[in-house]
Order: structure tokens, then C-alpha cells, then sequence
């Protein structure tokens, strides 16, 4: 692999060359997982009823408005579909590309400030996380958010370390809010919670009035709100429920209270963070320590301008881990705790890593070793999981794990050579062979029972349906189902997370009873069960055969 770097100014950059190999490495996979219930689902769905009633201010899912989160992403998705066509990996696109987009986001933020080799330390960092970059590849709202997320806090560094009242502080500050504008559109309003309180905490324990004075507030808001708000008040327009749904039930109550039953301990994401950081988390700790007590900025940055105007020089380190420290701390707080919420803690560690633990190759050499010991023993984790749930091990799951294995072995070997040209390429060959290596582990996850995914099922049921069969979900609603049919269900006997659009849309509701009268009434039509449900109504007597099945659903035609 030819990874040559190539100078540039302000600390380099990284030669096309290495950007076409680690975007090969990150989007190998996009295609070969299934989607999995129930968020893969969700979210290739939504956007394609958007695109197909062609209404892209309503977000709709199995034809029930569903207001939980904003649209950017389905947005999005539903552009990918209209150019590419309705398949897995477009409908990973846009959180798959956003999240790879954070790599060269924290190579050129560090470059800019502390020179190419801290950059690509910060680089190998992020791509070795293994948690970065198994939630990065799923379909998920969390790949955007933090992408966005992530470029409003760097781009907000970057203003304060310009000279005061420039024209790159100005420029970088409206960057600033335009990616947190499209941070909120991403998945709400929780952007200026973490930013604020991020940046509220830094100002008091640094003294430092002067930032508040560098925010641009006038045209920033300006700019702010142009881009966020007109969403928010044309579907609030079109539909007066939206607002006490979305902020009040999807905001504060979320956080304040256990109504979405995520309830976790206090702990929770912990270990999570452990994971995230593990094959970097000494020379983190070690940068955390410099980067707490250090210098305001390097000689590099343009922060040296501000040295003789009698404004506190900004200490970008520092910032990004009171902001990785309140993400933390906010989210543990919280009633509601999922995994991938911590997910923008780790590109901002990653820089400080790369930025300030002055370990030189010693961080890609370290990385390299515990990440691929991790590799290793999750691989074969999963493998025994699987032999003691199920009592073997599916071929693919564990053609997929030696794969993985074998993927981190280049990782594993530039360690131990000391050549110059090795040196240079080894944080390149390290991120490459992680990325293809926790995907590897990822699509052996997904292939040992039980089934994650309706993708089989569907297509063992697929010659079943016609154009006009009529589709019944009966006490669940199975999230992978309409995306792979490319058509919404009737539910039956069952709310979940459709419970508001069920309440809204009162006339889509069907009780058992009703659905045993149509289906006995005859004709063609087939219907997904509960394998409970089911069996509760083959003993009443309901009629039709089984065309599939799988561990959470039962695939049944009338005919």
C-alpha cells in the first residue's frame, strides 16, 4: 500500500493516496451486513415513505407520523435512495459517511494547530477506537450528530485561537453555528446543552470573559436560525402536535424521567468509554494530564497573535476535555441511556491524544498491539457466545472472525519495524487495518443467532407477495420488515414506540379481534406474528400456513 505523505502548509496533509485506502477500508462492509432491528430499520425506513408520499416535512414511519427526531438525516437518506435506489448501503450513506468524515475533521483540525504528526496520531487514535467504529458503521442518527457536533466545537477552537476581531475569527465562528445548526437538525436540541454548559464551565474556571465576547452572537444566530428553524415551525404548522411532543416529551422528560424505559445505572457508559479509548488510553491520560496544565496553544497556532492585546490566550486542549467530561456527565445523568450517546466523546479525545502526548510512533505502535489483542479475544468472545446460546457456530461467523483477525495482523507487524519509512506509514497501516478489522467483528455479530435481522425471513417470504397483498404486523412490529418489502404494515394489537402516531392516526388502529374476522374472511394476504401471538391463534383456530420464521417473527399467508 503506497501511504506517502504529502507536505503542505500549516503541518501537512495526508496524501489522496491514504484517504482513498482508509474510505475503501471504512465502507468495505456497507453492503454486507443486513440492517438490524430495531434502529437500521427505523432509519432506512423513514426516509422511504418520505420519498415515496413525496411529503418531506412530516417524517412518517409504517405510515404514522413520528416526531421523535428531526429530518436532516431522513432528508438525507431519502436523496441517497432517489439517486442510487432503495438498498443497504444507501441507506447507511449518509451516518456511515458522515462518521468516516470525522477522520480527516480531526486530522485537519490538529494539523492546522499542533503539525502533521500530532495529526496523524489524533487519526490513528479515533480509527483504532473500536467503539467509534462499530457504532460509526450502523444506521444510526449518532454518526451525523456527531459529526456535526464535532465540527461546531472545533470550528468554535479554531475562532478563539484567531487573532481577535479577524476575519478568520468571524469565518470560523459562523462555521461554528452553522454546524451546530445542523447538529440540532441532526437530532435536536441537546447541541446547546453540551456546548454551553462546555463552554460556561471553561470560562469560569479559566476567567476568561473575553470568548463570550468572540461568539459573533448577531450574525451567528442569524445564520442559526435560518438554517434550523424553518423546519421546526413548518411542521409545527402543519401539525400542532409536534412541539409539546418534540421538546417537552422528547427533551425533557426523556432526560428528566424513565418514560422511555432505557433505564441504566449511573455507570453505564463507563465501561463503554473504557472501550472506546482502551488501545489509546495511556497515552490519553497522558495527554489529558499535559493538556489540563499546559500552555494555552502551541507556537504554531494563530492564538500567538492575541499575545500582546492583553486577551487570555484559549486553550483549545483544555476545552475539549471539559466538553468530552460534560458529554459524559449529562448523558449519566440522564433517565434515558442508550450506548451510542457518548459517541462525540471520542473525536475530541482522539485529537487531545494526538495533540498533546508527545509519544511520537510509541501511540501507533501501542494502539496497533492492544487493539489487535482485542480484536483477537472479542473474535473468539462472540465464537463461544455463540457455541454455548446456540450449540454451534455459524461458517460465515467465523470465516468473518479469522478475517478479522487477519486484518489486524499488518497493524501488528509495523510495530516491530523501525525503518524510517516504516515510521511514517505505520499510524496509516494501524488505522486501515482496525477499521477493516472491528467491521469483520461486526458482521460476525450479526450472523450468530439469533436473528438481528428480518432480511432472511423476508426474502423467504417474498414470492408470497404480490403488488396488492395486504400486510398485517400482529402483535409486534418488526422494524427490518418494510424496508426490505418496500411496503408499511397494518398493525395489529400492538403500539411500541408507534404509540404517538397510533394516537394521532386513531383510524390505523386494529384490534386482534377485527384483524381474526378479515383474515378469516378469506384472500390473499400475509401477516408477520409474534411467535407467541401466533401460537395463541393456530390454537383458536385461526387459519393460514407458515411460509417462515425466524427466532422473533412468524411469516404467515392466508392462502
Amino acid at each position: 500500500m503506497d501511504l506517502r505523505l504529502e507536505e503542505g502548509r500549516r503541518g501537512g496533509r495526508l496524501g489522496w493516496r491514504a484517504w482513498v485506502i482508509l474510505g475503501a477500508a471504512w465502507f468495505a462492509t456497507l453492503e454486507v451486513r443486513p440492517l438490524l432491528d430495531p434502529d437500521e430499520g427505523r432509519y432506512a425506513e423513514i426516509p422511504r415513505e418520505m420519498l415515496a408520499s413525496g411529503d418531506w416535512i412530516t417524517p412518517r414511519f409504517d405510515g404514522l407520523k413520528y416526531f421523535e427526531k428531526p429530518p436532516l438525516q431522513y432528508w438525507a437518506t431519502a436523496a441517497a435512495y432517489q439517486v442510487f435506489g432503495l438498498e443497504q448501503w444507501s441507506s447507511r450513506l449518509w451516518s456511515v459517511g458522515l462518521a468516516f468524515a470525522c477522520l480527516p475533521l480531526v486530522f485537519a483540525w490538529v494539523a492546522r494547530l499542533y503539525g502533521r504528526d500530532s495529526a496523524l496520531l489524533a487519526l490513528t487514535a479515533l480509527a483504532v477506537s473500536p467503539f467509534f467504529v462499530i457504532v460509526g458503521h450502523l444506521n444510526l442518527l449518532d454518526g451525523g450528530f456527531t459529526f456535526w457536533l464535532t465540527a461546531a466545537v472545533l470550528a468554535f477552537t479554531l475562532a478563539q485561537t484567531a487573532p481577535p476581531a479577524s476575519a478568520a475569527e468571524r469565518g470560523w465562528m459562523l462555521t461554528a453555528w452553522g454546524a451546530a445548526a445542523l447538529a440540532v437538525l441532526s437530532k435536536g436540541i441537546v447541541v446547546g446543552v453540551l456546548a454551553g454548559a462546555a463552554l460556561i464551565l471553561y470560562t469560569l474556571g479559566e476567567r476568561d470573559t473575553h470568548t463570550w465576547r468572540r461568539l459573533h452572537p448577531g450574525a451567528g444566530l442569524a445564520l442559526f436560525a435560518a438554517l434550523a428553524a424553518p423546519w421546526f415551525v413548518v411542521v409545527s404548522l402543519r401539525n400542532p402536535s409536534f412541539p409539546g411532543f418534540f421538546f417537552v416529551h422528547e427533551h425533557f422528560t426523556r432526560f428528566l424521567t424513565t418514560v422511555h424505559q432505557r433505564v441504566e445505572p449511573w455507570w453505564y457508559f463507563l465501561p463503554l468509554l473504557l472501550l472506546g479509548v482502551l488501545p489509546w488510553i495511556a497515552p490519553l491520560v497522558r495527554a489529558g494530564r499535559r493538556a489540563w496544565a499546559g500552555a494555552a496553544a502551541p507556537d504554531t497556532a494563530p492564538a500567538a497573535a492575541a499575545a500582546g492585546s492583553g486577551i487570555p490566550q484559549f486553550k483549545p486542549l483544555k476545552f475539549l476535555l471539559i466538553f468530552a467530561a460534560v458529554t459524559l456527565v449529562f448523558f449519566s445523568a440522564s433517565g434515558s441511556k442508550l450506548a451510542p450517546y457518548i459517541l462525540p466523546m471520542l473525536p475530541v479525545l482522539a485529537a487531545v491524544t494526538g495533540a498533546g502526548s508527545g509519544a511520537g510512533g510509541e501511540l501507533a505502535r501501542h494502539a496497533a498491539r492492544i487493539g489487535a489483542a482485542l480484536v483477537v479475544v472479542i473474535a473468539a468472545g462472540l465464537l463461544v457466545y455463540s457455541t454455548r446460546r446456540n450449540g454451534y457456530v455459524p461458517q460465515q461467523a467465523l470465516w468473518w472472525a479469522l478475517t478479522g483477525a487477519l486484518a489486524a495482523l499488518p497493524a501488528v507487524a509495523v510495530t516491530f519495524m523501525r525503518q524510517a519509512s516504516t515510521e511514517r506509514r505505520a499510524p496509516l497501516v494501524t488505522a486501515a487495518s482496525a477499521i477493516l478489522a472491528w467491521q469483520c467483528l461486526l458482521c460476525e455479530y450479526t450472523l450468530i443467532p439469533p436473528a438481528r435481522s428480518a432480511r432472511e425471513l423476508v426474502s423467504a417470504a417474498r414470492s408470497f407477495i404480490g403488488a396488492r397483498t395486504p400486510l398485517y404486523s400482529v402483535g409486534q412490529y418488526r422494524e427490518t420488515v418494510s424496508p426490505y418489502l418496500g411496503r408499511t404494515l397494518q398493525l395489529v394489537g400492538f403500539e411500541g414506540e408507534l404509540r404517538f402516531g397510533l394516537q394521532q392516526q386513531p383510524d390505523r388502529r386494529m384490534a386482534l379481534a377485527e384483524f381474526a374476522a378479515r383474515w378469516s374472511a378469506g384472500g390473499d394476504a400475509v401477516a408477520f406474528f409474534d411467535p407467541g401471538v401466533w401460537d395463541e391463534c393456530r390454537r383458536q383456530g385461526l387459519p393460514g400456513r407458515v411460509i417462515a420464521a425466524d427466532n422473533y417473527t412468524v411469516a404467515v399467508s392466508r392462502l
